[in-house]
């Protein structure tokens, strides 16, 4: 598994290197298709450039569709699993419990991912 973090904010070289760290990893030259949620720095030249340079295809989520945004669910799924009722004394533990909660999420909780993380869904009409 391809992992990479950042401890401090995102911009258009994080999304760069995320790509190239992402096409060493699957160095097979296969199609990478990667669901983006339109941030600004996503649209940016560099990054269309090197996706493109690297076969990555860049799918931009519709705006205003966070039913779509199924990083939302997991970020919120693992901030529960990790953080509700919980204290970390430090950082790194803190960070540390994300990553494992991370990294062991299929092999521990793959029917409740399954359920959280479809796209199978229904909208609710609201009156």
């Amino acid at each position: 598994m391809s992992l990479m973090t950042n401890e401090t904010y995102i911009n258009a070289q994080t999304v760069v290197d995320f790509l190239w760290q992402l096409r060493i990893y699957h160095f097979d030259m296969k199609p990478i298709h990667i669901i983006l949620d339109n941030a600004r720095y996503q649209h940016c030249d560099l990054v269309k450039y090197t996706a493109w340079q690297l076969g990555i295809h860049l799918v931009f989520l519709p705006p205003y569709s966070p039913n779509l945004n199924l990083i939302e669910r997991l970020w919120k799924w693992s901030k529960k699993k990790t953080l509700y009722a919980k204290y970390y004394d430090s950082f790194d533990k803190f960070k540390n419990a994300l990553i494992n909660n991370l990294l062991q999420a299929n092999l521990l909780f793959q029917d409740e991912l399954d359920s959280l993380l479809t796209l199978k869904f229904q909208k609710v009409n609201q009156k």
